[in-house]
């Protein structure tokens, strides 16, 4: 019985799995490609459909080899979890599936250039069913910032084949980047005149480092053009751009016209100024620069040509020739230059004595080749205006250096001038002080000054009134006289005289100097200053003391002990119930004499 009906089960079991093959088929999808940077982790997913369950699987994942061959990284099935040794994977990789979703992940950690492969996702039923996806595994890795160089030698314009205008270059890229090359931000195409040459260097990195040469054929109106470079690469689900800083080039090119001007200074230029010319033609191409003036020729540097501290002689034509060094042809331009001048001023007579109350006239006059202004200046005053200064009615006053100074008005700083020296004859004159009386402590010095007019200059002497004559401190001429000055040793009351004398005549000052014993003397004019205020504080402070002397008397008089006659006597009465004597002390007779209350005078015997 037992044997017959394990017979049946093992024929329905049978049965079932033949109806079990004919539908039951696993069926498999993946995307095309997985994109990651290097680095990072990647993921590929497998989504599967089976009426198996999870248990009735076997996983496995593959990787293809450069030959084309399968190389097995990972097994699973209801039993096992196992991770193939001994690959470039076996310690980066991971597998979590999700029975609920029918997903199967590979997890790739650190991800490297190398693993740029494709995989294979390979499922199998327990029912015989199989069936695999596939998908690519990109790995991307941005570049360095790119560089550009120019050439550093200029380049020639309109020439035959291309000139070399720089190069860039990308660093460290994958996959390979791409160098695009711009100008005035238009891209430049290769064709007759533009010719692009790239290389690119595989690094020990796996990293691809790509260099671009520009050539072409340069134009003059490239001189103000803006080359740079663009660069373009991949990156996990795009691409990138960036740029790099633009440059320029020289560019050399014939010039047509040669131009020169006066740079500096701007407008009329006069004797000692510095002119700067600049010279240059309007090609940019290596030449010999240089100026020419009458037969003196001048080289030029840098466009630039610096006259200094120039003179009249130096007007005229300047000629500023270019020769280029290709083909030796020469271009020229011209300026016109005019230095004005102003000659030394010239003051007729330079030098003049008069005598008082006489008149005279001096001329002043300077060539110049602009419009001139003449003034005449005395210590600083503007005394009188154009070439001729008249002196009329001299005195002392008149005496002294008149400055002639001409001017030309339409240029700052053109000036020039010349003195006349003016000496008005006559005997000496001294100018008093404010004050000649003077307090000194002994034994101080007082210095004593003496100014003296006259012409020709007077002597002076200083004498005392017992005829010594004192050394003189200090002594200056000036243009109207003498300046004397003398250093006096108070030792007691002192007289002493400034005594001036020329051919004209002579002049005497005194000085009366009284010593005093003080610490501390008080110069005579301080003493005035003070003294009215001294004057009323005393007034103040006597008028204190009579009063605080009329309160004590009166206090006195109240104890009845204020003195009888010339203050011998004490005066010792009592004093009534109806009587109140007052006593009245007279100076001259030095009596006493007893007033009554109403002023009646009582009888001597009462005293």
């Amino acid at each position: 019985m037992d044997a017959r009906l394990s017979a049946s089960l093992l024929a329905g079991l049978v049965f079932l799995l033949h109806g079990y093959t004919a539908w039951a088929v696993v069926e498999v999808s993946m995307e095309d490609r997985v994109e990651v940077f290097k680095g990072d982790t990647a993921q590929i997913s497998c989504m599967f459909t089976s009426d198996d369950g999870i248990g009735g699987l076997t996983i496995q994942w593959f990787y293809v080899l450069r030959t084309g061959e399968k190389q097995k990284i990972y097994y699973q099935d209801a039993t096992m979890q196992v991770v193939d040794r001994n690959t470039q994977f076996t310690d980066r990789i991971m597998v979590n599936v999700t029975a609920a979703t029918g997903e199967v992940v590979l997890t790739i950690a650190n991800v490297q250039l190398k693993d740029q492969l494709e995989f294979i996702c390979l499922i199998k039923s327990l029912t015989d069913g199989v069936s695999e996806g596939r998908t690519k595994l990109l790995v991307f890795e941005r570049p360095n910032s790119p560089t550009i160089e120019g050439v550093e030698t200029g380049v020639f314009a309109n020439e035959d084949s291309p000139s070399k205008i720089g190069s860039c270059e990308v660093k460290n890229g994958f996959p390979k980047p791409n160098i695009t090359w711009y100008r005035n931000y238009t891209p430049l195409r290769v064709s007759d005149g533009v010719k692009v040459v790239a290389s690119t260097t595989i690094e020990s990195s796996g990293l691809f480092s790509v260099r671009s040469e520009l050539s072409l054929k340069v134009m003059k109106e490239d001189k103000d053009a803006q080359f740079y470079c663009e660069v373009t690469y991949l990156v996990p689900g795009g691409t990138r751009m960036t740029e790099t800083n633009p440059i320029n080039i020289t560019v050399y090119y014939p010039s047509t016209a040669v131009h020169v001007w006066v740079e500096s200074p701007k407008g009329k230029i006069k004797e000692g100024d510095s002119i700067i010319f600049n010279c240059h033609g309007n090609g940019n191409m290596p030449s010999s620069v240089f100026v020419k003036h009458g037969t003196t020729e001048y080289e030029v540097e840098s466009n630039m040509l610096v006259l200094e501290n120039v003179t009249r002689l130096q007007s005229g034509d300047y000629e500023c020739i270019s020769m280029d060094m290709n083909t030796y042809e020469e271009l020229s331009g011209n300026t016109t230059v005019f230095v004005n001048y102003l000659d030394p001023v010239v003051v007729l007579p330079s030098y003049v004595e008069m005598a008082q109350g006489e008149e005279r006239t001096a001329t002043c006059n300077a060539l110049s080749s602009l419009q001139t202004h003449t003034a005449w200046f005395k210590d600083g005053q503007e005394v009188s205006t154009g070439h001729i200064l008249m002196l009329k009615d001299v005195t002392f006053d008149t005496a002294g250096t008149y400055k002639c100074v001409v001017t030309v008005p339409e240029i700052d700083g053109m000036e020039k001038m010349a003195t006349l020296q003016v000496h008005v004859k006559g005997a000496p004159e001294i100018i008093k002080p404010e004050h000649t009386d003077i307090e000194e402590s002994v034994s101080s010095t007082v210095d004593l000054t003496c100014h003296v007019r006259g012409f020709p200059a007077p002597s002076v002497i200083w004498t005392t009134t017992d005829g010594k004559i004192l050394e003189t401190t200090s002594q200056t001429e000036m243009d109207d006289g003498v300046h004397s000055m003398v250093s006096v040793e108070v030792t007691s009351d002192l007289t002493a005289f400034c005594n001036a004398s020329n051919e004209y005549g002579a002049d005497a000052l005194a000085y009366n100097i009284k010593a005093i014993q003080a610490a501390t003397a008080i110069p005579p004019e301080k003493i005035r200053k003070e003294s009215n205020g001294v004057i009323i504080v005393v007034i103040i402070i006597c008028i204190l003391l009579l009063a605080i002397l009329g309160s004590v008397l009166y206090f006195l008089y109240k104890k009845g002990k204020i003195c009888g006659r010339s203050g011998k006597q004490d005066l010792t009465k009592e004093k009534s119930g109806k009587d109140n004597i007052v006593v009245e002390m007279k100076s001259d007779t030095e009596d006493a004499v007893l007033l009554g209350v109403n002023g009646e005078k009582l009888p001597s015997s009462n005293q």
